[in-house]
Formats: C-alpha cells, sequence, structure tokens
C-alpha cells in the first residue's frame, strides 16, 4: 500500500516565501465600487431566496444547480438566512430588507435561543438579535423599550445555554463543548462564544446549581484559553505536525479526569492538516475577542490569545492560501499533490482535483481587517491582506452575478469527507455553488469595509 500523502502538511512542507500576494497600497476607499455590487446583489438574492424558501423543509444550507437547499448537522445557518437581509438594509437604507429580518427573527428564530444541543448560538442570535439590537442602539431604526428588551433577553438567554454546555480541563478552566458532545472541542465556537461577551456586558450571568452565579465572561476566556492550547499549533513542540498556526477542527479530552487525548476532525481531510474553514473561524475568532477585551479594559489572556491571532493569521497568509488570497478547501488535501505550485497561481475553482473554498477566505479576510486595527501600524500586512481577499471574492469568477442562482458567493465548499457539495455535470469537483453562511460573511465583510471606508462606526459585536 502507498503511503498516505499529506501535501504541505509537515515542518519540511512549508518554505518561507509568501504565498498570498498582498497589495501593499490597497485602503478600504478603493472597494467602495466592489463593495455597493455586494449590497446590490445581496439585496436582490434575500428577497428571492425569502419569497422561494418552503420553510417546512427546515434552514436553507448551500446550494445545489444554483438553488438553496437544506441539509446539516443542525440548523445552524438559520440566523444567516435572516441576518443577511438585515446587514444590507444597514449598507442600504432598504427597509424592507430591515422588515424582513426582523418579522422572520421573530417568527422562527426563538427555538434557536433556548437549543440546548448545539455551540452555534453566536452564528444563530446575534445574526438576528444582535444585529437588530444594534441598528436600534444606532438610531437606524426607530427605538422601542420593549422591543429592545425582547432582543436583549433572546441574547441573554442565548448566552446562558451556551455557557451551559461546559466541560471542565484536568489543571483548571473548560469549554463550551460541541454538538458531538462533552468530549469535542470544536475550532468553530471561536466565533460562537462571543454572544457570551455581549450578555456579559448587558450583565447578565449563568445560574448554576444552588443558586451558583457563573461568570459569561469567564467561560468566554477560558473556551479563548482552551482553543489557544489545544486546537492551535505554534511550531513549539516535537509533533511531526508542528506547524506555527495549523489549527485542527476538534480537540478530544477525556470527560472522566479532563485530560487532553488527541486532535480530530470532521470536515477536514485529518487531524494533522489545516482546514482552512476552521483556521478562518480561529482567524476571526481570535481577533474579535481581543477587540472586546480592549474595549473592556481587560487583560486576562490577551498576551495568549494574540499569540494565537497572529499565529493562525500568518498560516493563513504564508501557508494556505493561493495566490490571491483564496485557499482550497485543505491545505493537506490529497489532490493538491497533482498541482504542484499551486499557491503561486490565483485559485482556481474550475480545476480537476480540489475545491477552494470562499466562504473561508470571507471569514478569514475579516478576521485580517480586525486583527489589522487590532495592532495599529504593526498588523499593516494584516489588514491589506484582508482588503486584497475582497477585492478577489466581490467580483467574478466568486461573486455570483446571475440573477437565478439564489447565491451570493460562489466556490463554496461545505463537508467536502461527507460528498454533500454538489458537483456539476461534466466537473470532477464541487464548484459553483453557495453557501448561507459564505453569502452573510461576504455581505459582512463588505460592511465592515463600507464603514470603514466612510468614516462610520466601527462595526462589532459588542457595545462600544
Amino acid at each position: 500500500m502507498p503511503p498516505r500523502v499529506f501535501v504541505g502538511v509537515g515542518r519540511q512542507g512549508y518554505g518561507s516565501r509568501r504565498a498570498m500576494r498582498i497589495d501593499p497600497t490597497i485602503g478600504a476607499v478603493e472597494l467602495t465600487g466592489p463593495v455597493a455590487g455586494v449590497f446590490d446583489l445581496a439585496a436582490r438574492k434575500a428577497r428571492m431566496l425569502d419569497g422561494s424558501w418552503d420553510r417546512s423543509r427546515g434552514a436553507p444550507v448551500f446550494t445545489v444547480e444554483g438553488k438553496y437547499t437544506t441539509r446539516g448537522w443542525t440548523e445552524w445557518t438559520q440566523g444567516f438566512a435572516y441576518g443577511l437581509p438585515i446587514l444590507a438594509f444597514d449598507a442600504t437604507g432598504e427597509t424592507d430588507l430591515l422588515e424582513m429580518g426582523r418579522r422572520n427573527t421573530l417568527k422562527y428564530m426563538a427555538q434557536h435561543v433556548s437549543h440546548v444541543g448545539v455551540h452555534d448560538h453566536g452564528f444563530n442570535n446575534l445574526s438576528t438579535y444582535g444585529n437588530l439590537r444594534r441598528l436600534m442602539r444606532e438610531g437606524r431604526m426607530a427605538h422601542d423599550p420593549w422591543e429592545m428588551a425582547f432582543y436583549e433577553m433572546a441574547i441573554k438567554a442565548s448566552a446562558a445555554v451556551q455557557a451551559a454546555r461546559w466541560t471542565r480541563i484536568a489543571g483548571g478552566g473548560g469549554y463550551i463543548y460541541s454538538f458531538n458532545g462533552p468530549h469535542s472541542l470544536f475550532v468553530d465556537t471561536m466565533r460562537t462564544l462571543r454572544i457570551l461577551g455581549l450578555a456579559h456586558q448587558l450583565g447578565h450571568v449563568l445560574m448554576g446549581e444552588n443558586d451558583a452565579r457563573i461568570s459569561l465572561f469567564d467561560r468566554l476566556i477560558e473556551h479563548a484559553l482552551a482553543t489557544a492550547r489545544f486546537v492551535v499549533f505554534y511550531g513549539e513542540s516535537s509533533h511531526h505536525y508542528d506547524v506555527r498556526g495549523r489549527t485542527a477542527h476538534e480537540a478530544i479530552f477525556n470527560v472522566n479526569d479532563g485530560s487532553f487525548r488527541c486532535r480530530s476532525t470532521q470536515q477536514g481531510y485529518s487531524p494533522f492538516s489545516t482546514w482552512t474553514r476552521g483556521l478562518a473561524w480561529a482567524v476571526l475568532g481570535f481577533a474579535e475577542e481581543l477587540e472586546f477585551l480592549r474595549q473592556i479594559g481587560e487583560s486576562r489572556g490577551v498576551a495568549e490569545i494574540e499569540k494565537a491571532a497572529r499565529a493562525t493569521a500568518g498560516h493563513y497568509i504564508d501557508d494556505c492560501s493561493a495566490l490571491d488570497g483564496v485557499p482550497y478547501w485543505d491545505d493537506g488535501a490529497p489532490g493538491l499533490a497533482a498541482m504542484p505550485g499551486w499557491k503561486t497561481r490565483l485559485a482556481n475553482p474550475f480545476n480537476d482535483h480540489e475545491p477552494v473554498d470562499s466562504s473561508a477566505a470571507a471569514i478569514a479576510a475579516q478576521g485580517l481587517l480586525r486583527l489589522g486595527r487590532y495592532l495599529g501600524q504593526a498588523g499593516d500586512r494584516y489588514g491589506r491582506a484582508g482588503l486584497t481577499i475582497a477585492r478577489t471574492l466581490f467580483a467574478e469568477p466568486y461573486l455570483a452575478t446571475d440573477e437565478d442562482h439564489e447565491g451570493l458567493l460562489l466556490h463554496s465548499i461545505y463537508h467536502r469527507p461527507n460528498g454533500w457539495d454538489h458537483v456539476p455535470k461534466d466537473r470532477k469537483i464541487p464548484c459553483g455553488e453557495s453557501s448561507m453562511w459564505g453569502d452573510y460573511h461576504a455581505v459582512e465583510l463588505a460592511l465592515l469595509i463600507h464603514r470603514l471606508s466612510g468614516g462610520a462606526r466601527y462595526y462589532t459585536f459588542f457595545d462600544m
């Protein structure tokens, strides 16, 4: 039997050459036109999906031949479907988009607030209740005290439910466990646990046995540190595949004594390669937590979280992206062996070997922008990398300009190992399709750039 191929996974597989070609002069203002185009398309696509989607099927997840369909482990994309028109309203002022998101949030999102089986509360409920509350606080929609109280109660309850999914780690600390069970820490959760931060700002706590008051902030910090310690590599150990900034999808613990056992993956190629959307969740999650900690004047955990943020951002830019900043779905995907020099060329969504993942690029770009702003002059490279990626994504072949296609961002990948993604006729790999999380994060990226370019209030999940 031939040896298993891991392309670019071991230390010897990574060179010092920068893979991504970052535009050293690009600024947010230069993307004003492309960003406006994203909002125009997003508004049209949101109206199309709202009018065509059969809600009895559950949440829209990804497209097949340009039409949204449902498939998933949980209903984790519902909030993205309703949050996208809210974000589009934020930029365009088109009130029917606001009412669409508001109506659907009120009617369909309550079950996600009290969902005890998932780690996705920040995805679903900050995208909806959180964005609506933010717009009301910013004066973008009429202030109503009872409506504000409704949004805040949803955020508080959702954060407490998520925080209750808690596994203790040997030696102290713990983590919010994934839907796989108490043994499982997912890298994705770095972006969902932010709802604990906002609920903490609102003065909320999780009430436990014997009326114990459990700090949501403590759980946020402890989860972030567990992710940094057990999911992220730093090139500092004897592990053969220890490359600085590499992330595993999952860390596995022995729930009997809280000891760390191993790394694993659900959606990546292997535990010892980088599933690039998982890496992107880490880049964005760590960057946002740093912004939050600075806002509330907290130093606890900052040094370790910043180390993780720098490592994961550097790994994305230097090792995982193609020349234009778009990655393939996993940097160890075996088909990359048939694409020598892939990092020296533009990503090719139409190759015959391995799919790209534009959703990973959209998520990572926002994280790079936020980290760059957080670090100031020292973060210039990260910020310009984020803008460079955005420029790539906000044009063809990534922007879905076809009016009949229900998606917005093309060439997104959901679950390559399970074979869930659509392979078009006469093609060998998935391409040409969209995902609800990819579309949402493309619009969220556009909104961040829109606000940066216009000097408007900086967009955050927390109160400033």
